[in-house]
């Protein structure tokens, strides 16, 4: 099982303030695909604490969390135990990760997102 590095970088987000979108706000995520560019449920399972996300901005420290997941519902965690500040992914199980494509991120205040999907290697 390998892990994959995907860099998603806000994109235009009319009727907000990134109506125009900001390559400085996004998530590298860590997380296993399948040869189609989806999450690998199955290696995922095995590998949880390796499938990581770091959230930068460039008003704030980047902070660190893990992807987690809930029954269907796939989201970021970071801090073990309270739900106050898991950002949901919106059905990131039938996301494609592949360059160009988008994924809609709930933000810490529950408004939804989207991001561009701008990078996708193999983790190192």
């Amino acid at each position: 099982m390998s892990l994959s590095r995907i860099v998603m970088r806000l994109a235009r987000n009319p009727g907000t303030e990134f109506a125009g979108g900001d390559d400085h706000r996004g998530y590298t995520l860590t997380a296993p695909l399948t040869a189609d560019g989806h999450i690998d449920e199955a290696a995922y399972s095995k590998a949880k604490a390796d499938c990581l996300v770091r959230r930068f901005q460039p008003d704030e420290d980047a902070v660190d969390g893990r992807l987690a997941r809930r029954g269907q519902n796939w989201f970021f965690d970071y801090q073990a135990g309270d739900t106050a500040d898991d950002e949901p992914v919106h059905k990131l199980g039938q996301h494609r990760f592949a360059v160009g494509e988008y994924v809609t991120v709930a933000d810490e205040d529950g408004r939804p997102l989207t991001y561009k999907v701008v990078e996708v290697q193999a983790a190192k």
